[in-house]
């Protein structure tokens, strides 16, 4: 068991709904968010998670055609937005346990 990599995996999921909450997002624009945040993610990794969240009730989606290409857009549910909020308070006080 590689506890890194689960840690790591849990802030990725964490960093999707905390992007979704502010904002519609879609594959190619957190692909490249979370790129410039240290997470390498291919569509491979990414696309699966987004449909995790999905059925866990933590996200939304909507599709939509852009230029004749369908383009799927995700959004935090308000459930989502409560386990992002409870993340945020375990996070908070882990920090201050480390530090």
């Amino acid at each position: 068991m590689d506890v890194v990599r689960e840690f790591a995996n849990g802030a990725l999921r964490l960093r999707v709904l905390r992007y979704a909450a502010a904002e519609e997002v879609h594959g190619a624009w957190l692909t490249e968010e979370l790129a410039a945040r240290g997470h390498r993610v291919s569509p491979g990794t990414l696309y699966p998670l987004l449909h995790r969240l999905q059925e866990a009730g933590l996200l939304k989606s909507r599709t939509e055609v852009v230029d004749g290409r369908r383009i799927r857009r995700y959004r935090t549910t308000k459930r989502g937005k409560r386990v992002l909020a409870d993340c945020r308070v375990v996070l908070t006080e882990l920090a201050e346990d480390m530090a």
